[in-house]
């Protein structure tokens, strides 16, 4: 039997690579494709790839506030060392809107305001996490407000995400991710990933009622937004990475644990069983979270 201990999970796609630790069979692995990126799946309305949002005419090293027209229309979201502005570790969400400059601005590769595009910069690992089955941890420091990945796959349209949740068995495992946004009390639109068959290094974190990530949509080139995972506190080496599958970074105080079973869909049928979760969090709420509007008709 061969093990893949220090195989690279990315396959040199990532400007560092992440390696698989600990005993590990190569029949154990996962069987998906390595993507960096999103990339189009059936559904998918707008194309992650295609470059629709206009660049600044600036030719400086790094952008400024008062003279950058990507800045002064969607504000400065990074400080001067990559780090998200203004998060505070008890915020559930970042709800500033986040646009990078892109590949149609005259600034330079090393401008303040890229930073998710660059792709990896901090070390990680991906280990058999037991009870939950693969894990990402910290390998080196990382700072509150931190990029650390994306958690990229297909982006699918609705229709395409209710058919493969309809068709997955019990023990299947859900890596369907729904982002909505919302700017002005309205719905802004809602962003569907699911890296079960193409995805990146994000597809192996795991969901913990008290996460250390958080998600932020970022755009970059399209108007599709990339789902970037920031630090949500000063993370140690050798912690395992977390977020919230149901988007809070926070899980509130006194919130009670839901039931296994007994939740309806909008269309009155029974709602899938759901699995238990396994974060070890004082205030674990038990069970995974289940989006029932991806599996609902419209």
């Amino acid at each position: 039997m061969s093990f893949v201990s220090g195989q690279d999970v990315c396959n040199g796609l990532e400007n560092l690579p992440v390696f698989y630790e600990g005993k590990v069979s190569q029949d154990d692995l996962p069987l998906f494709q390595y993507s960096a990126e999103n990339v189009p799946g059936p559904g998918c309305e707008i194309d992650p790839n295609e470059v629709t949002l206009l660049g600044c005419d600036c030719h400086s090293q790094s952008c400024q506030q008062g003279s950058c027209s990507c800045l002064q229309a969607h504000g400065q979201a990074y400080d001067g060392q990559g780090r998200l502005k203004d998060h505070r570790e008890d915020e559930t969400e970042y709800s500033r809107p986040v646009f990078e400059c892109n590949v149609l601005c005259g600034c330079s590769e090393a401008c303040s305001n890229r930073v998710v595009q660059r792709g990896l910069s901090l070390r990680l690992g991906v280990f058999p996490a037991h009870g939950k089955g693969w894990g990402v941890r910290a390998l080196e420091p990382m700072p509150r407000g931190t990029f650390v990945c994306e958690y990229a796959g297909e982006v699918i349209g609705t229709e395409e995400a209710r058919r493969r949740q309809r068709a997955q068995k019990p023990g299947d495992m859900n890596y369907i991710i729904a982002v909505t946004e919302h700017a002005g009390g309205g719905k802004l639109g809602e962003t569907i990933v699911d890296p079960v068959a193409v995805g990146n290094v994000g597809r192996f974190l795991n969901h913990s009622c008290r996460p250390n990530l958080f998600m932020v949509p970022v755009r970059v080139h399209s108007l599709a937004p990339r789902l970037a995972l920031f630090a949500g506190r000063d993370i140690a080496p050798q912690e395992e990475l977390t977020f919230d599958y149901s988007g809070g970074y926070n899980n509130p105080r006194g919130k009670e644990p839901r039931p296994p079973q007994g939740d309806r869909r909008t269309d009155g049928e029974e709602a899938p069983e759901r699995k238990p979760c396994h974060c070890g969090a004082q205030d674990c709420g038990l069970f995974l979270p289940l989006d029932l509007s991806v599996i609902s008709n419209a």
